[in-house]
This record gives structure tokens, C-alpha cells and sequence, in this order.
């Protein structure tokens, strides 16, 4: 299947497309954005909307104006891939058709954003930032303590299925580094020691509280508020009586 985020020149992107495979069109990191049919992956992979994701599909339509449901495309996607875990081709193509849209916009919506999975991940997704923020933290410590811990490298998945390790970049904590995300949950402040605990937690069934690890709250300074350090003073506070 043809998934690329750009047409050639003279196909219409009004025309829903089915193509044949293809390795054309690949991320300035070399990621391919084509879809190639693999047994668990392809059009005919059973996928439907549950019950209870119909209702909150139609609950999202609801913050669309009439005519725009195209606009639902991310929520929806994101709905999908949380009902089966991953994004196969068939869960787009269903998106496509609740949406009343051309399945060529879902494939170019589902292959910009790196959040959609578009192959299988474990139970537990860690996702770990080494941008430099996080780097400068020594997060290329607490990756290779996870590897370690895992058996893993980088793009792979447990053999129990229960952990899958992927490198981000910026996830936007930058105050809290060195920070991994795990599923919806961010874990932040880390130590080596920190996320062996977090994983070990995981894998006895556990829920690891998010948040940082070393006490502060929040992204509060680590020493210790330097400022807004008493409760506000109220309305009026400050104003001159004579005026």
C-alpha cells in the first residue's frame, strides 16, 4: 500500500487509493512511509469500532461543525490505535470510512505524526528522549541501563510482548530531564537506578507513580521555590486607598 505523505504530480488526492507496494517515499531519517501487506498487517486485518468507541466517536464529531468531520481525523486515529494497540492499515482505512473521508488523507495524517504506531509495541511503550536537554542529564545513561535491563535495543520489543523501546526527540520536559514516557505517563528527574524500579514495578503488574523521582514537585526548582513563596494576597492588594 502506497502511504506517503505525497502524491505525484497529477494523481488527484480527492480519489481514494489502494495501491500497490512500494519503498518510494522515506523520512528525511530513512523511515519508510509505505505500507508493505505482512500477515498481521493488511487491509483484510480484522479491525472495527467497539461499541463503546462509536459512542465516543460520535461524542468527538460533536466539537465539529457539520461538513468538517475530516477535522475529527487525529482524535479518531488516536481512538483506534488505543482500542487495538496499534494502527494497522485496516484500522485507517475503517477511519476513513466512518469520517466519510479519502483513506489517502488518514494514510498521510497516520505516517506524519510519529505517535501513531503503525506496527505493533509491547504492552509498556517506553519512549525516551535524548535531545539535548535530556542528553546533557546523561540520558544515554539511563538508555543504556534500560537496554540492559530489557535485552533490548532501540526499535525492538520484549519477547513477552510486554515492553517496546523507542529514542524521541523533544517530549517537552525538558526542566524534568532525564524524562522517559511510558505509554500516556511521563516519569521525569530519572537515575539509573530510578528507572530499573519503574520497570520492575511494570513488570510485577504494578502502576509506578509518574511524575520526578527526586522529590521536587512537579517542575518546580530543584532547591526549592526562590520566589511565590507565600499564598496570594487577594484582590486589591497593592492598590492606593485614595484612588
Amino acid at each position: 500500500m502506497f502511504l506517503c505523505a505525497r502524491l505525484r504530480p497529477g494523481v488527484s488526492s480527492s480519489v481514494r487509493r489502494y495501491l500497490h507496494k512500494t519503498t518510494r517515499c522515506t523520512s528525511a531519517g530513512g523511515a519508510s512511509f509505505a505500507h508493505k501487506d505482512t500477515p498481521e498487517n493488511n487491509p483484510d486485518t480484522p479491525f472495527d469500532f467497539t461499541a463503546d468507541s462509536y459512542k465516543k466517536i460520535d461524542s468527538i464529531l460533536g466539537n465539529y461543525p457539520e461538513g468538517h468531520k475530516a477535522g475529527a481525523v487525529i482524535p479518531v486515529l488516536d481512538l483506534a490505535q488505543r482500542q487495538h494497540g496499534w494502527l494497522p492499515i485496516s484500522a485507517m482505512n475503517k477511519v476513513a470510512e466512518v469520517l466519510g473521508m479519502p483513506a489517502m488523507r488518514v494514510y498521510e495524517v497516520a505516517t506524519f505524526y510519529t505517535m501513531f504506531n503503525r506496527t505493533p509495541v509491547g504492552k509498556h511503550h517506553i519512549q525516551i528522549c535524548t535531545t539535548t536537554p535530556c542528553m546533557l542529564r546523561d540520558s544515554d545513561g539511563i538508555l543504556e541501563t534500560i537496554k540492559k535491563k530489557l535485552g533490548i535495543k532501540v526499535g525492538e520489543t520484549t519477547p513477552d510482548k510486554l515492553f517496546t523501546l523507542a529514542e524521541v526527540e523533544c517530549l517537552g520536559a525538558c526542566v524534568n530531564a532525564p524524562m522517559v514516557q511510558i505509554n500516556d505517563n511521563y516519569y521525569e528527574d530519572l537515575a539509573p537506578k530510578d528507572i530499573e524500579n519503574i520497570i520492575d514495578d511494570l513488570k510485577a503488574g504494578k502502576f509506578p507513580q509518574p511524575g520526578p523521582r527526586n522529590g521536587r514537585f512537579s517542575c518546580e526548582p530543584a532547591g526549592g521555590l526562590t520566589s511565590l513563596t507565600e499564598p496570594p494576597k487577594g484582590p486589591g492588594f497593592g492598590v492606593r486607598a485614595d484612588l
